[in-house]
């Protein structure tokens, strides 16, 4: 039960049982996914790098459940607009392969129009 097909039909069932759907519009899933990235980004305010590689126990177990929130926002989304989410990131995964080949941004972190062709 690990799949995002699985997981879909769970949160859809949450939802559905508590008469959530009526809030689960675009608009308001996208809001909520955008603040749940925001508390995300609390946990590492401030940090130094190495530092947020090497999160303890505790912090690391908040920072999963933040995910977890962005994670379940975006599945609703996703069902929400119809949108196969592992085969849009399939696609997204080939068009950032044609953008950045290896060969030409291997350790350079520009965006796709900053270099010169």
């Amino acid at each position: 039960m690990d799949s995002l097909d699985d997981l879909n039909r769970q949160l859809k069932d949450f939802a559905v049982q508590r008469d959530w759907e009526q809030f689960h519009n675009p608009k308001n899933l996208a809001m909520a996914l955008a603040g749940e990235c925001g508390e995300l980004l609390e946990h590492f305010q401030w940090l130094t790098p190495e530092q947020s590689a090497d999160l303890g126990p505790e912090k690391k177990e908040q920072v999963a459940m933040e995910l977890a929130d962005i994670l379940i926002y975006l599945i609703r989304l996703g069902e929400r607009l119809d949108v196969d989410l592992v085969d849009a990131a399939y696609r997204k995964m080939a068009i950032n392969q044609s953008r950045y080949p290896a060969e030409r941004v291997r350790g350079d972190a520009r965006r796709a129009d900053e270099y010169d062709d």
